[in-house]
């Protein structure tokens, strides 16, 4: 049946919570340089602040999608947006790193009631295949553009008020959605949902949070039993919660969906497109503002190609997939996003900027069809009746591919960073001010204020060689992973297409 007026008009309701999503994230790295002279997190604070709000947001969407398969999608939907609005206050007014790292994880909790519910609630909207891959490209592209908006609206707030203004915007947005949603949402549910299994929920938390540690300690503090011990961990939660899921009448991941080769190529690639835009994403908003001592709204301006180029990806993939095969579309993304980052391993402490411009449309253009076809393909291996879980899925696979991309593309950023800029610190600089330039490009900027001019130029120089050292090696990594997952969808994804239901 094809979609009306009605459906349309929710769909752009629904654009309301992705637009969030995103924004919370691109508005982050723009804060950064303030949050880290106001707060001087430790570089793994650091990290956990960027990334806790991405871990929890994919270590809860499976719960959520299944929990709003149970209790209502717009219920949980409208749960979800005034929880945001709460924790986005409580961040707004940390006093500190740790207060910080609590509030966005309580960001990752509400966040993680939105995504699925939204894309649920589409899939429910839609149920003409032609008319689901367009809505599904609008949402996708919805994500891009409050990646746009986030960084210009939080650069002019950043221009002008403290880093914690940027949390503010969630809250007139939210109020927005708790008004209108009710109106203009139908509801929709699983008939026959099963027990929400609470166990196999904090198993796979323990499991996502306990490899993150270890990654995270590592790149702070170089390897040591205890990083070790936890990455441990949380593999054997991981084979627990899996051994689990086969064990279940009502599992929160339906295993069954993994027995085909095609769907576990679009959920990998939704995942690594995520994961190389969300690392390299980190360092260019650093490198703006650290290198080129940019300020934080043009800042936002020098990001916004990227973000047109994913808004037009998004929206051809649709047209380009009825030309070829959508996993051809798949494969040439992920390919042309690996040559960006090859662009941007370019970029030196001189560098023109349009190094960076070049380097950042391509991934941007590249990772977009990646985004609207394979969530499609992911969301329509479903039946109609656990959407929750399958949009859950998809998220699942965007939101934990954007947090470890942040966090392995950071450690290895960090940990390079660190190496590098101990042999180049110039002498005379006290302990304390050395300690804090070792940390982060961040604290390096911040010791250099309280130092003679030519000793923190000298310093400044040797931390910003050592920034762009980091930046190359992590931006490399991710070109290796995105070009090796663009030669798995080429080969798995050739036979997909979407059909009509």
């Amino acid at each position: 049946m094809k979609a009306g007026r009605r459906e349309w008009v929710g769909l752009a309701v629904l654009a309301l919570p992705t637009l969030l999503v995103t924004m919370d994230l691109s508005v982050l790295f723009l804060a950064v340089p303030k949050l880290t002279r106001d707060l001087e997190p430790t570089s793994g604070e650091l990290i956990w602040i960027t990334d806790i709000y991405g871990f929890l947001i994919a270590a809860c969407l499976i719960v959520m999608g299944t929990l709003g398969d149970r209790i209502g999608r717009r219920r949980l939907l409208l749960i979800g947006a005034a929880g945001f609005a709460v924790a986005s206050l409580a961040a707004a007014f940390s006093a500190s790193a740790g207060m910080l790292i609590a509030a966005r994880a309580g960001l990752g909790i509400a966040g993680a009631t939105l995504a699925p519910s939204s894309l649920a609630l589409i899939r429910g909207l839609f149920t003409d295949a032609a008319q689901r891959q367009t809505a599904i490209a609008i949402w996708v592209s919805c994500f891009a553009a409050g990646a746009a908006i986030g960084p210009l609206i939080g650069g002019a707030l950043l221009q002008q008020f403290w880093w914690g203004s940027v949390f503010l915007m969630n809250v007139p947005v939210m109020a927005l959605l708790l008004v209108l949603g009710p109106v203009l949402l139908p509801e929709s549910r699983d008939p026959n949902p099963g027990r929400l299994d609470l166990l196999s929920a904090a198993i796979s938390l323990v499991a996502l949070l306990a490899v993150i540690y270890g990654v995270t300690r590592t790149a702070e503090h170089g390897p040591s039993l205890l990083a070790a011990l936890a990455v441990l961990v949380g593999v054997l939660s991981g084979y627990v919660f899996l051994r689990r899921q086969t064990r279940l009448a009502y599992p929160l991941v339906d295993l069954a969906l993994f027995r085909s080769s095609m769907f576990v190529a679009a959920f990998a690639a939704l995942l690594v497109s995520v994961f190389v835009v969300s690392g390299s994403d980190l360092f260019v908003a650093q490198y703006l503002q650290l290198v080129h001592d940019i300020g934080p709204f043009v800042t936002g301006l020098w990001l916004l190609p990227e973000v047109i180029a994913l808004i037009v990806g998004a929206m051809l993939a649709p047209w380009l997939s009825r030309l070829t095969r959508p996993g051809l579309v798949v494969a040439a993304g992920l390919g042309l996003a690996a040559i960006g980052l090859i662009v941007l391993a370019q970029l030196g402490p001189d560098s023109r900027l349009a190094v960076l411009v070049i380097g950042t449309v391509l991934v941007g253009f590249g990772v977009a069809p990646v985004g609207a076809l394979g969530t499609d393909i992911v969301v329509a291996a479903a039946p109609v009746e656990r959407a929750g879980a399958a949009s859950a899925l998809s998220e699942t696979a965007t939101e934990l591919g954007g947090a470890l991309g942040i966090a392995v593309l950071g450690s290895v950023g960090t940990a390079v960073y660190r190496d590098a800029v101990a042999d180049r610190l110039p002498s005379g600089v006290p302990s304390r001010l050395a300690d804090a330039a070792r940390d982060t490009l961040g604290g390096a900027v911040t010791a250099a204020a309280h130092l003679p001019a030519h000793v923190a130029g000298e310093l400044l120089g040797a931390a910003r060689v050592a920034f762009t050292d980091g930046l190359e090696v992590a931006v490399l990594v991710g070109a290796g992973v995105g070009a090796a997952m663009a030669v798995l969808a080429a080969f798995e994804l050739r036979s997909a297409g979407l059909e009509s239901e």
